[in-house]
């Protein structure tokens, strides 16, 4: 692995630790070198707070070593004034002489032009560096600012015989496939996307809260489909734990988001691209997942396969155009994850 390889792997290692707090920003690592040595990383604040650049900068205990240093950040430095100055700007001022960027942003405001900046300011850039990998780190904010969507996950737990739950039950409450340490993991997914989508049936089943209550993290803006409006307070999701929008034909409330549910999968899309929800998380039920699927309007699966056995029960989802990229195995309970193949 080249240098350049090796500094801008760490810089996507950062770029991690930020994730569940820097949306709808891109969760962007950086870090500065001097003579082969690591100087200076960052990563991207809370939404409102500095970027990966200005934390990478700060932390440099010796700024005049700046004048002779190279930065490595996984998105292009940002060009235009938002909730914080522009990062191209600092990086001008500083005399940050080398730059190493790994993927072009794609929002239209920066895209270029802050490597423009640097280079009008005789700063030698250079880019590509790990660049599928950069933009996978930051494929929540290629999706929605190329595809004009959120990042769409699905995620569910199916039986050993593939079926995701039972036909019938005596309580409104889940029937738990996967194990604790799985399920807690999904907690931490939640932390980490912008809003969590479920259909009715699955709150008529389940009576789900759809909170990172098993995970240290803010809980997602919690999204459900209920065409006739018939989902009332006494259920969990309509408590106060997170902002919560229903998706309907008959407006009750100010939360009530009506749809004419002609195109529903583009409407829901088309709503969280308005409201800059860069990414949803959908855990059920069967119709919803496979309405997604259908519309060829999702990005990821988490599947998790169990050892338990229903015998009968509803059917788990069919992916179609395909690829699992991992598997992991959390006690008895394999995680596979697919992603949609694109042309």
């Amino acid at each position: 692995m080249s240098v350049h390889k090796q500094y801008m792997q760490r810089a996507l290692q950062l770029a991690k630790i930020g994730l569940a707090n820097a949306l709808p920003n891109p969760s962007v690592g950086a870090v500065i070198v001097y003579k082969d040595t690591i100087i200076g990383e960052g990563y991207t604040s809370a939404f409102g707070g500095s970027h990966s650049e200005v934390n990478a900068i700060n932390s440099v205990k010796n700024q005049a070593l700046l004048k002779e240093s190279t930065l490595y950040v996984t998105l292009e430095p940002c060009s235009h004034f938002g909730k914080t100055p522009p990062c191209a700007n600092l990086i001008v001022e500083k005399k940050i002489p080398k730059v190493v960027i790994g993927c072009v942003d794609p929002f239209a405001k920066v895209s270029g032009k802050g490597i423009q900046i640097l280079k009008d300011n005789g700063i030698e850039v250079i880019t590509g560096v790990l660049e599928k990998e950069c933009q996978q780190s930051h494929k929540r904010f290629f999706t929605f600012h190329l595809k004009k969507r959120p990042y769409i996950i699905l995620k569910w737990a199916e039986s050993a015989d593939g079926f995701i739950a039972p036909i019938s039950k005596n309580e409104n409450k889940p029937v738990w496939l996967s194990n604790v340490y799985s399920r807690q993991l999904t907690h931490k997914w939640r932390s980490e996307e912008m809003a969590i989508l479920v259909g009715k049936q699955t709150i008529l089943d389940d009576n789900p809260s759809l909170t990172t209550r098993d995970w240290k993290g803010k809980n997602p803006v919690r999204l459900f489909i209920d065409a006739r409006n018939e989902i009332d307070n006494s259920f969990q999701i309509l408590n106060n734990e997170s902002e919560t929008y229903r998706f309907t034909k008959i407006k009750k409330s100010e939360k009530d988001v009506v749809i004419p549910f002609e195109n529903t999968v583009k409407e829901i899309c088309d709503f969280c691209f308005n409201q800059n929800i860069q990414s949803v998380i959908i855990e059920g039920g069967q119709k919803t997942f496979q309405s997604f699927i259908d519309a060829k309007q999702w990005d990821e699966a988490r599947v998790f396969k169990t050892t338990v056995i229903l015998n009968n029960g509803i059917t788990a989802p069919k992916l179609c155009n395909y690829q699992k990229t991992t598997s992991v195995f959390i006690e008895n309970d394999c995680l596979c994850v697919y992603r949609k193949k694109t042309k």
